[in-house]
């Protein structure tokens, strides 16, 4: 059981085994490679004399025997493959590390691709099936349950001074939306104060979005893709890893309703429970932009 276990964190753990093997092995492969250049002198020095030596042997007409043009040829062409020889042989270990590293990297980077291929594969599924799960329950609730529900709004009744005509004040029991610490959503985030485009008026803010909104929808149709993050960019919001994943594909001519085909904000104008008891209860929007999902797997 325990070597079973070691096998399979092995194999969990494979992609970055073999990309460290891969790295350690192109570094060996400098260091061999290095110290096989400090021997390549030799070889050719030596070479260098066998050449010059056939040349004078071919100058020469007092030799014993007889040594033509040919025999020369004969000789430099031998020194030439000998000499070949003894440099492919100095140099092999470096080429059989860094082959066998370049492979090294080529399987992780295989296995990771096997890998995200099959996560995508699971959160595309997933993605679609919660799309259809929250279509069913606008058709029969409507979209305003779905949105409480997904993002835990809940009626409030509070209490509210007001100053009438004549100056009296009076107390007013009002009935707010609250929402309570959405960030279960991974893709929703506030626009609120905390954000440099933020004013102190709602119209200005509700037209600032609506202007981005339509914007990204441009952008879209014009590239056939949108990242999150780039709707997150042009809204002073920071980026996620996420959101270099997810977005929107534009595909008019797709009838498996798997895209949306448009940039949908979400944006919804609530009060922010979390600040109660700091400055009473803040008006702000929540954005909940409507993504297709990982888009990487229709960009190949």
């Amino acid at each position: 059981m325990k070597l079973s276990m070691i096998k399979l964190k092995l194999q969990k753990r494979s992609p970055e085994i073999l990309a460290v093997a891969g790295v350690v092995g192109v570094v060996t492969t400098v260091v061999v490679a290095c110290k096989a250049t400090t021997k390549l002198s030799k070889i050719t020095d030596e070479a260098k004399e066998n050449l010059e030596a056939i040349q004078k042997a071919a100058n020469k007409d007092d030799l014993d025997v007889e040594y033509t043009a040919e025999d020369a040829k004969d000789d430099t062409r031998i020194v030439y493959v000998q000499t070949a020889v003894k440099i492919v042989k100095l140099y092999l270990p470096a080429v059989a590390i860094g082959t066998a590293s370049i492979a090294a990297m080529l399987a992780s980077n295989n296995i990771l691709r096997k890998r995200y291929v099959g996560i995508a594969a699971a959160y595309s599924a997933v993605s679609q099936d919660f799309k259809w799960y929250r279509k069913r329950v606008v058709e029969r609730f409507g979209e305003r349950v779905d949105h409480e529900l997904k993002h835990n709004i809940k009626a409030v009744e509070i209490e509210e001074t007001e100053t009438d005509e004549k100056g009296k004040e009076k107390k007013v029991k009002k009935t707010i939306d609250v929402v309570e610490n959405p960030e279960h959503n991974p893709y929703s985030r506030w626009f609120d104060e905390t954000n440099p485009n933020w004013e102190r008026n709602a119209e200005y803010n509700l037209q600032f979005l609506l202007k981005h909104q339509a914007f990204a929808n441009q952008q879209l149709k014009s590239q056939g893709y949108l990242f999150l993050n780039d709707v997150y960019k042009s809204l002073d919001i920071p980026t996620t890893r996420d959101g270099q994943l997810v977005g929107w594909i534009y595909d008019p001519d797709d009838t498996t309703d798997k895209f949306n085909n448009y940039v949908d904000f979400g944006i919804y104008e609530v009060n922010r429970a979390a600040r109660e008891f700091v400055n009473g209860y803040e008006r702000c929007f929540l954005i909940d932009p409507n993504v297709d999902g990982n888009i990487l797997e229709y960009l190949d």
